[in-house]
């Protein structure tokens, strides 16, 4: 396991005055958790950043220092597997988690470290894999925040042609004693050290180059592909979430956040999900790719606007984000005023 401190590189600039600290979760894993107070008063409460697959505490410093400048307090961690915090296998570059319950047991962790070291009230920002993580803990009840955002949930793979097949094959794997095996063709190489052209992450490419930069500097804290295990884990987490009624029963006031250019999770399963929510709504940034928060300076933009005019800093009382007028401020704001609906309940955007 990585020291619990945090890697600075001199192009890729830290936030200062962090807090990093190791945590147990209630399976005895430890994960590697960081903190920033805002720099701006009034503090707005706590906005706790929900990393997905592959990712780390640094990727976020920009993120980071913008909530700062908001007037939030944020937190956020490691998953086991990845970052700074424990892994479970020999070979610590495999993307591997055994079972469910494991990122289960990590967020719940998150939450009791969020409420016993941060002021409410409570919001979430997450990405992919770690956004899908939250809208099934919303579902169950164990999200205690009164609003999300969720950034290209993890609710369908793009990149997989055969879902069913290949679900049935990670967990005929899976049984067969596989699990911690890579996926066919998989190796260590971390994605974000891969060539900028056809990547799926982002149009940046100056943000791009400083993630790899970052990644190639801090290979401790990468990891590479995923193994059978995480893939299966990753099938389940979504079957779950396209259960009939699951969507109804997220419970957390939601903005979904999809990219129209995502080769990694599918949109149009973002969006049919988001036509479902009770309290929730969703807006599609036409050109982005999957990691929205590296993406160019006009779709930061775009995704900035909506996340002001979804997070305030009041209780859980404020409307929800079903309702009308809350819906159509969030879509101009981050559409410039030029929205065009797309498939459910999500708004285009250019």
């Amino acid at each position: 396991m990585a020291e619990a401190s945090l890697f600075h590189l001199p192009d890729y600039p830290v936030p200062g005055h962090g807090k990093v600290w190791t945590a147990v979760t209630r399976d005895r894993a430890q994960l590697r958790f960081a903190s920033w107070h805002p720099t701006v008063r009034p503090v707005r409460g706590t906005v706790v950043v929900i990393q997905g697959r592959a990712e780390f505490i640094e990727r976020y410093s920009e993120t980071v220092a913008e909530l700062r400048r908001r007037g939030f307090h944020v937190l956020t961690f490691d998953w086991r597997g990845q970052g700074g915090s424990q892994r479970f296998v020999r070979r610590g570059r495999k993307g591997h988690v055994g079972w469910l319950k494991h990122y289960e047991a990590d967020l719940a962790l998150a939450m009791d470290e969020m409420r016993a070291k941060f002021p409410p009230p409570y919001f979430v920002l997450a990405h992919s894999m770690g956004a899908a993580l939250c809208l099934d803990a919303s579902r169950r009840g164990a999200l205690p925040v009164s609003r999300m955002v969720a950034l290209a949930p993890m609710l369908g793979l793009s990149m997989v042609a055969r879902p069913r097949a290949a679900s049935r094959l990670a967990s005929l794997l899976f049984w067969l004693g596989f699990g911690r095996a890579f996926v066919p063709g998989g190796g260590d190489t971390a994605i974000a050290t891969k060539p900028f052209a056809g990547n799926r992450l982002t149009s940046d490419a100056a943000r791009y180059a400083r993630n790899s930069a970052l990644s190639a500097a801090a290979r401790e804290l990468c990891v590479g592909d995923p193994t059978i295990a995480w893939v299966r884990t990753a099938f389940r987490l979504m079957a779950r979430l396209a259960a009939p009624g699951a969507a109804s029963e997220i419970g957390v006031p939601t903005l979904i956040i999809a990219a129209g250019q995502d080769p990694v999770v599918s949109t149009p399963a973002i969006e049919r999900f988001a036509a479902r929510l009770k309290t929730g709504q969703a807006i599609v940034l036409r050109e982005a790719r999957h990691e929205i928060l590296m993406e160019n300076d006009e779709i930061r933009q775009r995704f900035w606007a909506a996340f002001d005019a979804f997070i305030p800093g009041e209780d859980a009382a404020a409307p929800s984000a079903g309702e009308p007028g809350e819906r159509g401020l969030v879509q101009r704001l981050a559409g410039g005023g030029d929205d065009t609906p797309a498939p459910g309940s999500a708004a285009a955007v250019p």
